[in-house]
């Protein structure tokens, strides 16, 4: 008897902890915290009402209540772990698009016996929920049959609806034990949000006027760098800060050396932990761009673009897109003049990560293929990095002898073993983070000095903040800008729109969109 009534306990325990827990921030691990549900209760009250309508509850209904059980506690666990892995709520509308394009850049750089192995442990882990589930429910199933331990289940069920709804309908109501939201509720959302994203309209806004005359910065280079995940806790959160201090102090040290200056501002990306690509269009259309379905039916139209407006005042204009390995329509739309994606910049190095080329390199490869023509037009360069992607480790090391990055073999061993020894930490990410942020900061101070006398002005700017396993709870969106020049006229104006002098920003200027018209009227005539 004592063994009969721990099975339906743990039974009962089973499925409702499955659909309750909550995650372990900053990790993906979850945990429970007592609370109750109401799905649960539900279930059991609906199978109680069918046993006592003299028909007991077949392998089918079990078979489908176990995978609606799966379905409940999948959802459970994007529904929580997304906030606090990546900042933002999960949306299977936009994200499930992303599957296939995740899955191939996992293949092609995971070994085929990892794939396998991912595949067998994926298949087992879904396999072993299904079977506890579906025991459990089993168990539920065999205490209805019995007229004690129905009417025992079938009060408690009832209690838990009445508790929920209490809950839900008076602030007064007692507060413990906690009622779970609904797991149901959560894919009703997304449903409503799904149906409204079909049905809806776009509403694009107007571009920006892009008629600058650009003559502040005639004969100059311009470089847009876009640094992934380069965000404003690399300030505000004080062990990022000390880690990545050192080489910020190395970037101050090569601009001064190389008699320029900067001026740096924080702004609002529109995206948060990932979707670079809404940073890089809001910035390059004047168009604020918060999700892939107006980025979509934007690029569907011919608008004037920042490259576009480059073009016209005589630059040629060059996208450098290391992690690119496919081809890039979105090119079309910007209008630039040349793409280097990975295949022609033809990298022969040991690999980094899931974009494989180091930022140095690639760098490096613009100044073979574009920067020292001779007889060659001013410059409009955009450069999305790779080097800080998520999970930030394996990181390159640092070469300070550029000319052997286009070697087979740019690195010392020694530097080799210390990069690929340092595991990602799926608990910590914060210190890969900080060490990541230094290197492409220290490769862009080399750069500088390797390109002293280029007249040039660099717009370093942060694509988004890092997702919420490294920026925390509750972050902002805000990711820092930095103008380097030596034209002083030039910084001057950015400073009378909120920029302050140095690698330190002392204001929020607005969104990313809002940046565009900034930058081209302080590179123009006033």
């Amino acid at each position: 008897m004592a063994a009969a009534v721990a099975s339906l306990i743990a039974a009962i325990l089973l499925l409702d902890v499955s659909v309750t827990f909550h995650n372990v921030w900053p990790t993906p691990a979850v945990a429970w915290s007592g609370e109750i549900s109401v799905e649960l209760a539900v279930a059991v009250a609906a199978l109680a009402a069918v046993t006592r309508a003299g028909r007991e509850p077949s392998r089918a209904l079990i078979a489908g209540l176990s995978l609606l059980w799966i379905a409940l506690s999948s959802g459970r666990y994007a529904e929580t772990t997304a906030p606090a892995l990546y900042g933002r709520d999960v949306n299977l509308y936009w994200d499930l698009r992303f599957v296939p394009d995740v899955i191939a850049m996992v293949t092609r750089v995971a070994r085929a016996w990892e794939i396998g192995a991912a595949i067998v442990a994926v298949a087992a882990v879904t396999g072993g929920a299904y079977w506890l589930v579906r025991s459990a429910w089993n168990r539920v199933g065999r205490a209805l049959r019995h007229r004690r331990e129905r009417l025992t289940l079938e009060v408690l069920a009832a209690l838990a609806i009445v508790w929920f709804i209490g809950q839900q309908t008076s602030e007064h109501f007692l507060p413990y034990p906690r009622v779970a939201p609904p797991v149901t509720a959560a894919y009703a959302r997304q449903a409503r949000f799904a149906f409204t994203a079909l049905t809806a309209p776009a509403d694009l806004p107007p571009s920006p006027s892009m008629t600058d005359d650009l003559e502040a910065i005639r004969g100059a280079d311009v470089f847009v760098i876009f640094i992934e995940a380069y965000g404003a806790i690399t300030y505000t959160r004080p062990e990022i800060a000390a880690a990545v201090a050192p080489a910020r102090a190395q970037l101050d040290a090569a601009i001064h050396e190389t008699r320029r200056e900067v001026v740096s501002a924080f702004v609002e990306s529109p995206t948060f932990g990932g979707s670079s690509w809404l940073a890089h269009i809001s910035l390059l259309s004047g168009v604020e761009v918060r999700n892939p379905d107006l980025n979509a039916r934007l690029m569907t139209e011919r608008r004037d673009t920042v490259p576009r407006a480059f073009a016209r005042r005589g630059f040629r204009t060059v996208a450098l897109m290391p992690g690119l390995r496919t081809d890039w329509p979105e090119g079309a739309f910007y209008g630039f003049d040349a793409i280097y994606g990975a295949n022609r910049l033809a990298y022969r190095g040991p690999e980094f990560g899931w974009f494989a080329i180091p930022d140095e390199y690639s760098l490096e490869r613009l100044d073979e293929l574009e920067v020292t023509k001779p007889s060659r037009p001013p410059l409009f360069v955009f450069f999305p990095t790779i080097s800080t992607h998520f999970p930030f480790t394996p990181i390159p090391p640092y070469q300070p002898d550029w000319r052997r990055l286009t070697d087979p073999h740019p690195y010392d061993g020694p530097d080799i073993v210390r990069a690929y020894g340092r595991e990602v930490d799926w608990v910590h990410f914060a210190p890969a983070y900080g060490s990541a942020i230094a290197y492409d900061l220290i490769t862009i101070a080399g750069y500088l000095r390797r390109q002293a006398a280029l007249d040039a002005v660099f717009v370093l700017v942060g694509d988004h903040q890092p997702a919420a396993a490294v920026s925390g709870e509750a972050a902002s969106w805000a990711v820092p800008v930095h103008v380097v020049a030596n034209r002083r006229a030039v910084l001057d104006r950015l400073c009378g729109d909120g920029f302050a002098s140095g690698l330190a920003p002392a204001a929020a200027l607005g969104k990313m969109h809002t940046l565009t018209p900034v930058l081209l009227n302080a590179f123009s005539r006033r």
